[in-house]
């Protein structure tokens, strides 16, 4: 622990007596020893429902002490609001035959409630606490670098010798620090284990992820959730293998899809066109995919969406699984859910069988820093490492692995804190963005495509989507104002709204400091007057028939042939043809066409529409020649 920080532990007794539940009070307050400044630590008491629901409230609450006849009704209950405090029930010695009736309770123990030997029942408990609170990657890692060893090994910076005296690259050591160097280590250290082959420090972490995300294992990956995605798709299918997924993946869901030989079975993405706000796919859309591919394998859905719209996954999961369908969320924009209620249930809590989150987007962890949960009842591990070592570097990057020791550690310990406080900034911020009459936050009725209305769909506040069709300029244009003028980064745009991402380190000084900037720009369009009519970017066309297995098209040569010509004439010839690339225009993100893909005259009008538009569209996977748009295709296909 900091020795400038103390953090607060809150630890509590609920019993429906209370006599008892104040002589264990005093008696824990009494035992504790000088290792826990008092100062940092509290402890309660609550004897009925109503105390026992506020001090669930409590946002340092660590520990839960249970004395209760309906322990099987006060467990589950408390367990479903916090599940990241840990749980004690205190049983008397009459009862302890019900010890097998909780077993199936996640819980940290039992106490008897005979033995009042209150010393030795708080050790117990702060053990319990300081386990959760454990980073053993992460301080194995500090306690090496500390032991200031001569490096022979890898790698060739030596801990930062190679430049510190160097008046040439000097400066960018003294920028970055000397411990990221230092802590720059590699395999050659065996101390800090192995992420390829993990039977130590990076395993405790691990098991520790595990417990903290509610899944039976976890995988750290320092390549970011596009290798996690490709990595469970490889695990799980074979070449030929039928896979359900939404149009709107990640494209590494699409490369996924190449490197293991599957056959995609795209799902429809939603909509809203008012906003060019692409959504989840409707669930009548996932049944009727699962009736009509009862040979699929596995399902592959995004939740919650990049925009914060997430699934009512349950029914979903229950209908793959009793079609034998083993089912994949991405969840990469939602890691932080497991923490707070408001925000739950999780996928893994619904029922999926792999989750990847990206730990570095809304947590304490470096960029491509990430996680796969498995909870798979028949995962292959051999198989998953296997492919995990196909795509995992042999030296990865140790800062980022102890940073997703870290930030798993900050969740467990003050994540209902933190979510509390980001959740509270966020309802604040909506209000004040909608004072200003000219900029509207999106609710969830207003983002969500007709045909979603149904569904169960829910939004993450933590992503506030904000329609600016009033200031009387684009997205675009807000959004560089903001940048130029204001300091102010805001995640990304549509042609008529910004979003912003509100993450556990969003502050009161940032938010502001946006509520100034926006009130200022306000007030200037109204000064200005004339709202400005936006029109909306070009729907996708519909996808259009997998006509050969991704794989055997993208792995061919192929033959590069011309989009358009100089006068912007589409080259008919590639109608009818096979795409043997991946073609993505970024925004909206999604694939207009993937490698075994018919072409169809809507893909090329639509590609050529936006090539041709004024505002800026990046579009992955063309190339050029004598500064014309080319694809490739099948060989054979077209001239």
């Amino acid at each position: 622990m900091s020795e400038t920080l103390q953090p607060t532990i809150l630890i509590a007794v609920y019993s429906e007596d209370p006599l008892f539940a104040e002589r264990w009070r005093q008696g824990l307050w009494a035992s504790l020893e000088e290792d826990y400044p008092r100062s940092s630590i509290d402890f309660k008491q609550a004897t009925n429902a109503e105390q026992l629901a506020e001090l669930l409230g409590e946002p340092h609450l660590q520990a839960l002490l249970i004395h209760s006849h309906s322990a099987m009704d006060v467990v589950p209950q408390s367990l479903a609001r916090r599940p990241h405090v840990n749980h004690f029930v205190i049983l008397p010695q009459s009862e302890r035959g019900r010890i097998d009736d909780l077993l199936e309770l996640n819980i940290d123990g039992y106490l008897d409630d005979s033995e009042e030997d209150f010393f030795s029942l708080l050790r117990e408990v702060l053990a319990a606490i300081d386990h959760k609170a454990a980073t053993p990657f992460a301080d194995t890692l500090r306690d090496y670098v500390r032991s200031a060893k001569d490096a022979w090994h890898t790698p060739g910076h030596s801990g930062g010798d190679s430049m510190k005296d160097s008046p040439w690259v000097a400066e960018f050591y003294h920028f970055l620090g000397e411990h990221i160097f230092d802590a720059d280590l590699s395999v050659s250290v065996q101390i800090l284990d192995s992420l390829l082959e993990p039977h130590s420090v990076i395993q405790d972490a691990q098991e520790l992820a595990a417990r903290a995300f509610g899944a039976k294992h976890t995988f750290f990956s320092t390549n970011g959730t596009s290798t996690a995605n490709k990595v469970i798709l490889q695990s799980l299918l074979h070449p030929g293998d039928k896979v359900l997924l939404d149009r709107g993946s990640h494209k590494s869901a699409h490369h996924g899809i190449i490197l293991c030989g599957a056959m995609p079975v795209y799902l429809p993405s939603s909509l809203r066109v008012r906003y060019g706000l692409y959504g989840p796919v409707t669930r009548e859309s996932i049944f009727r995919a699962i009736e009509e591919n009862p040979d699929a394998r596995a399902l592959l859905l995004t939740s919650c969406t990049y925009d914060g719209m997430r699934y009512e996954l349950a029914p979903i999961v229950e209908r793959a699984h009793a079609a034998g369908i083993k089912v994949i969320i991405d969840e990469a924009w939602y890691a932080h859910a497991a923490f707070h209620p408001a925000l739950r249930p999780t996928a893994l809590e619904s029922g999926a069988d792999y989750v990847t989150q990206s730990t570095h987007k809304m947590l304490s962890a470096f960029s491509q820093a990430s996680m796969t949960h498995v909870n798979d009842p028949d995962f292959d591990e051999q198989r998953f490492r296997e492919h995990f070592n196909m795509h995992a570097s042999t030296s990865p990057q140790y800062a980022i692995i102890a940073s997703l020791d870290v930030a798993r550690k900050q969740m467990s310990v003050e994540g209902y804190a933190l979510l509390k406080r980001t959740l509270e900034l966020a309802e604040r911020l909506r209000e004040s963005i909608n004072a200003t009459e000219v900029f509207r936050v999106l609710e969830l009725p207003d983002m969500l495509p007709t045909e979603l209305a149904d569904d169960g769909i829910r939004l993450d506040p933590t992503k506030i989507t904000v329609d600016i069709s009033q200031t009387g300029r684009s997205a675009e244009a807000v959004q560089v104002e903001l940048f130029e003028k204001y300091n102010i980064q805001v995640e990304k745009t549509t042609f008529n709204t910004i979003t912003l991402l509100l993450t556990i380190g969003t502050t009161q000084g940032k938010v502001m400091r946006l509520e100034n900037a926006l009130k200022r720009m306000a007030k200037d369009t109204r000064s200005r007057g004339g709202e400005i009519e936006l029109k909306p970017p070009q729907a996708l066309p519909p996808t259009g028939e997998i006509a050969r297995l991704p794989r055997d098209v993208f792995f061919e040569r192929g033959a590069v042939v011309r989009l358009m010509d100089s006068a912007t004439a589409l080259n008919e010839e590639l109608v009818g043809a096979i795409s043997a690339d991946q073609i993505t225009p970024y925004p909206p993100g999604v694939p207009v066409l993937v490698p075994g893909q018919v072409i169809s005259r809507e893909v090329l009008e639509y590609l050529r529409s936006i090539l041709l538009s004024q505002r800026h569209i990046e579009v992955h996977g063309l190339t050029y020649r004598q500064d014309l748009p080319h694809l490739r295709i099948a060989e054979g296909e077209a001239g």
